[in-house]
């Protein structure tokens, strides 16, 4: 969680929030590990291999989100720029590579690029053959958990002010369909939350956003569960991140990837199912799993284009634009603050 008092910043032009804090991070690894239905959040995904695996999965031809909302941009940005603000400044949520967002720089000109990532150390890497491209273009990557509250820094609003940037449009840009790792409610707290961040710039702010769209389960479920097993090493890679953080005995080896599509709570659910039965033993605790037992380690929700319209204006936004491929599986939405 973000601290109040942020150590020094770790970033090259940075600042670093998010401060890993052990005990608080085991006591919710243990908590998770021992309530009835055993679950593990997303967010321990992504240490420093797994935001390289995720970066793989991209590329799978069974992953159609990454290249689908590609496509909707290359094919409809000129039409969304006459709708996006001039020299904004662009808010990066789970920036990652930053890749997506510098391919859009040539046409969106923005004023400012503040990506924002759980993972700090990759982050820093991602910003530098960016900053050596764009030399003109200011640009600081705020380190920070933005999962349960999310709020742009003082130290990122100070970083704008001094610049002449703070009262700027803003665009919060948050690609990829991450919120679809939120259920609904979480997911209205979270546009909320970037729709007050939104409204403190200037006119013409607002969110782009992408949306993954309920479609057909024979195109769901292959997209989290590749014929070459990168999603299933994803997923088996949380349990290495996890005996890091809590210092527990798993062995990947013992689990099975399990992911399926949810019609009746309309999300991809990934599970990891024990192969054998097994107790896993960490300091303080342990738990026995039988086999095919289960750990939940990721939702990724779909959404009817209509009902995430509904959630944006609820969230505060007015009217949203909606983009879409030919085949109707991904939607990017603007909407104004």
């Amino acid at each position: 969680m973000p601290s109040s008092s942020p150590p020094p910043s770790t970033l090259t032009e940075g600042v670093q929030l998010y401060q890993a804090d052990p005990v608080q991070l085991q006591a919710e690894l243990a908590a998770g590990l021992l309530a009835p239905h055993a679950s593990v959040s997303p967010k321990f995904f992504y240490d420093r291999l797994g935001s390289h695996l995720f970066d793989a999965i991209t590329e799978l031809p069974e992953y159609y989100p990454t290249r689908t909302e590609a496509a909707i941009f290359r094919q409809c940005l000129a039409d969304m720029a006459q709708h996006l603000p001039a020299q904004a400044v662009w808010i990066d949520l789970g920036a990652g590579s930053c890749a997506k967002a510098a391919r859009l720089f040539g046409t969106v000109n923005p004023a400012a690029y503040v990506p924002v990532d759980i993972s700090a150390a990759y982050l820093t890497q991602a910003l530098e053959p960016l900053r050596r491209e764009h030399p003109d273009l200011p640009m600081l990557g705020v380190g920070m958990d933005f999962s349960a509250h999310w709020a742009l820094p003082a130290e990122a609003q100070g970083w704008l002010a001094d610049r002449g940037l703070d009262a700027a449009p803003r665009c919060v840009f948050y690609p990829g369909s991450s919120i679809g790792n939120f259920g609904p409610d979480d997911a209205l707290r979270l546009l909320a939350e970037s729709h007050a961040v939104c409204r403190a710039g200037g006119k013409g702010s607002g969110l782009l956003i992408g949306v993954d769209r309920v479609k057909d389960v024979g195109l769901l479920e292959p997209a989290y569960d590749d014929a070459l097993g990168v999603t299933a090493a994803f997923n088996r890679n949380l349990l290495l991140h996890v005996n890091r953080q809590l210092g527990s005995d798993f062995n990947p080896a013992g689990w099975d990837h399990v992911a399926f599509f949810n019609r009746e709570a309309s999300r991809i659910e990934m599970h990891l199912a024990a192969r054998r039965p097994q107790t896993v033993r960490w300091p303080g605790g342990q738990r026995g799993f039988e086999t095919g037992e289960r750990i939940h380690t990721e939702n990724s929700y779909k959404w009817q284009p209509a009902a995430f319209a509904d959630l944006l204006q609820r969230a505060g936004f007015g009217q949203p634009l909606h983009w879409t491929d030919p085949q109707g599986w991904f939607s990017v939405f603007w909407a104004p603050a």
